[in-house]
Formats: C-alpha cells, sequence, structure tokens
C-alpha cells in the first residue's frame, strides 16, 4: 500500500547499538559517520535500486545512509533494515509533483546530508528541483541505463544547464551511458566519470553441492543444459525473444529458468504457451536465492533491447558462467564477444539459440569461456572497486 500523499512514512532510526552510530577512528577515537541521503524511485527489485541498497551496506562505516524512495518501499527494505539504515517515502503523485519537491526541501534542510546521491533522472529531478539554487547539498547524478529509442531530449538538456552546479557529479555506469548522457542530454563530458557496476564475487562463487541440491529442486535431470535468465518481466528485456529462441533449441534435454517478476508476465506465459514450451520454459518469480540457482545454471543469457551494465550479467559471469547477450548499450563493455560468451543481435531468437547451442555442443569451451568470465569480473567489476570510487568521489565534493 502506498503512503498517504500528503506525509512522509518515517522508518524506525538504527538503535543505539548500531554501527551507524560510532565509528572508530585512529588512535581509539570515534566519531559520527558523515550522513547521506539516496534518492530512488522505491525500494523494488530492480538494478538501480539494487546497487542503491550495497551502496548504503558498502560505505558503512564512513557514510551513514538514509534512503528517501519517491514512490513506495519494496522487498529490499528488509535487507536495509539489517544495516540500520532509515527509509522514508515521499509519496510522490502523478505528474509533475510540486510538493514531493517541496517535501524534499524540508528534509534536506531538516537533516542536513553532506551530499545526496540520485539513481536515475526522476530521483535526480526531484533533487534537484527541491534543493534549488543553493547548489547545498551537492548532487551526484547516477545514471544506471538508458530508454528505447535514446533520442536527444531538449527538456532535460535546459535542466542541466539550469540545475546542475560546480560541485555537482553526473556518474555513468558505462561508457555508453556517458556517450548518451552527452549527445541527449548535453552534459559536458568532462563532468560525467564512469563508475561500473560491481557484484560481491565471493558471493556468487560455484559451489558443487550447492549445484546438485538446486538442480534437484528444480526437477533438473543429470545431463539437462540450464540456461538461467535472470530479469524484470519488462519490455525492454524482451523476453519474447527469449522464448521463441528456447523453442528453437535443438535437443529434448535443454531446460530455460526466466527468474522475475514484471508487467510482462502475462505476455511471457501467453508465448510458452502458444509454442507449447511448459516442459522446457519455467517460471520461477523472485528469488532470493540467486547465487544459489546460478549454480545449478550451465549458462546465463540476457535478450534486452536497451541495457545500461547489467548486475543480473555480472554476478552471472562471477558464478563462472559463459553469456549470451544482446549487443546493445554497455554489455559489450562487459561480455567479451568469443573469449567470455557470445554477444548477438537484438531481437533475433535464432541468434540467441545458435550461440547457446555452440555450448552445448562444446562443453569446453562453455567451461573455458565461463572461468574467463569469473577472472574478468574480480579483475574489474568487483563491489570492493566501486565502494572505493563512489568514496572517492564522495570525499571530493564533500572535502572543501
Amino acid at each position: 500500500m502506498k503512503p498517504r500523499e500528503d506525509s512522509i512514512v518515517n522508518r524506525p532510526a538504527p538503535s543505539p547499538s548500531s554501527p551507524l552510530e560510532e565509528t572508530p577512528s585512529h588512535g581509539g577515537l570515534t566519531h559520527q559517520p558523515v550522513p547521506i541521503h539516496q534518492v530512488v524511485h522505491s525500494l523494488a527489485v530492480g538494478g538501480a535500486e539494487v546497487l542503491a541498497v550495497r551502496l548504503a551496506e558498502g560505505l558503512l562505516p564512513r557514510f551513514a545512509t538514509r534512503m528517501l524512495c519517491l514512490d513506495e518501499t519494496g522487498p529490499l527494505e528488509e535487507r536495509l533494515s539489517g544495516s540500520g539504515v532509515r527509509v522514508e517515502v515521499l509519496g510522490r503523485r502523478p505528474g509533475l509533483d510540486r510538493r514531493c519537491a517541496l517535501r524534499i526541501r524540508q528534509v534536506f534542510r531538516g537533516q542536513r546530508p553532506a551530499a545526496v546521491l540520485a539513481h536515475q533522472f526522476t530521483p535526480f529531478f526531484y533533487a534537484a528541483w527541491g534543493r534549488g539554487l543553493r547548489g547545498r547539498p551537492p548532487l551526484v547524478f547516477v545514471e544506471h541505463g538508458r530508454f528505447h529509442p535514446d533520442r536527444p531530449h531538449l527538456a532535460r538538456m535546459i535542466f542541466h544547464r539550469l540545475l546542475l552546479r560546480r560541485r555537482d557529479r553526473v556518474v555513468a555506469v558505462g561508457e555508453s551511458v556517458r556517450q548518451a548522457l552527452v549527445r541527449n542530454e548535453g552534459i559536458l563530458a568532462k563532468r560525467i566519470c564512469v563508475i561500473y557496476n560491481g557484484v560481491p564475487c565471493p558471493r556468487f562463487q560455484r559451489d558443487e553441492a550447492i549445484r546438485h541440491r538446486m538442480r534437484g529442486e528444480l526437477g533438473v535431470a543429470e545431463g539437462d543444459f540450464v540456461i538461467m535468465q535472470v530479469a524484470r518481466l519488462d519490455p525492454l528485456k524482451d523476453l519474447r525473444t527469449a522464448v521463441r529462441a528456447a523453442g528453437h533449441l535443438p535437443g529434448a534435454h535443454v531446460r530455460w529458468f526466466l527468474v522475475g517478476e514484471g508487467p510482462e508476465r502475462p505476455v511471457v506465459e501467453a508465448e510458452i504457451a502458444r509454442l507449447s514450451l511448459n516442459e522446457r520454459v519455467r517460471l520461477l518469480g523472485e528469488r532470493r536465492d540467486i547465487p544459489a540457482l546460478l549454480s545449478a545454471a550451465d549458462a546465463f543469457v540476457l535478450t534486452s533491447i536497451s541495457e545500461g551494465i547489467p548486475v543480473t550479467v555480472l554476478e552471472a559471469m562471477a558464478a563462472g558462467l559463459p553469456v549470451v547477450a544482446t549487443r546493445v548499450g554497455g554489455l559489450p563493455e562487459v561480455v567479451r564477444d568469443g573469449e567470455t560468451g557470445h554477444l548477438v543481435p537484438a531481437g533475433d531468437p535464432l541468434a540467441v539459440a545458435q550461440a547457446l547451442a555452440s555450448l552445448m555442443i562444446d562443453g569446453g569451451k562453455a567451461r573455458a569461456w565461463g572461468d574467463a568470465a569469473q577472472r574478468l569480473v574480480a579483475e574489474r567489476f568487483s563491489e570492493a572497486l566501486m565502494h572505493r570510487e563512489y568514496q572517492r568521489l564522495l570525499d571530493e565534493i564533500i572535502l572543501p
């Protein structure tokens, strides 16, 4: 249920024993962590939201985060409660909600965060509008991905020109996203830095005992080739192409699992039924055991028509899986074609099926590419590296 539109819903503050209360410093003294805010649409399960939650956890104890949700909370709030992070829901109304901007202004003035991270354009828009022309607190606009089709946006160009201040920063999660911000939103290239998304690599280490148990739970036979796809059931993920690709795969020993929820579920279910693929393709809904599910898989697929740097692909690579993904957005920055997986054209189910079939036929290649994927993520896309980059950026805009 959404909160009343004229109120802010406050979640419980951390207890006195919370790690947010005091941070050990050199010499045995203690000091308060630096307060920051993060602004998101909600705490539903999605790439930007998962990253915001992981940042809130990973920036401790240097920074203490308060999470501002424009619209509503979600399943990820439960995870935050264990870290002592306070969540506030602003109850944004449809359309341009001036009262939401005024409430953000009240929050900023009352709580005085040292900096604000706003994930995606709408949260950034309201954070900048609420802050006004004062330039305090400094804002970090984090752009996670782009709409499709991605075209120049005059209103956003004007907005950035008017409200971006000297101490503000813009973060793109990949080089393709950075180029889109320059080309379509008029932000100067020198104002944008790239900080790649990162994942907790040790959490996704392959475990043979877990693999055996999970394959049993999923009803997978010993010789089955298991394909995992973790994605929100959204039009941008083009899941009908995935289902059609499953129909093109040869042999009876293929099992394809779609993990996630979203508005496209009826469309996907109808496509599965139309192609009589109920025995081959299963929808698992939202799951909290993604590392275990990835351990059960032999390959990972993403059929999106638009992407930034998808966390799900990084998690699959950290689990040692070869990836078949569409050549869109930032995916070529992550998946090395012919080294860690295959890149295929968007909207081409036959190309997806052919790429997967090559991995089914050549198990040695699949294992070698999975090992290479795991090494690449550990070197370039680790969560620890991402946290260091965000901490450096925050220190840069906070310190005089």
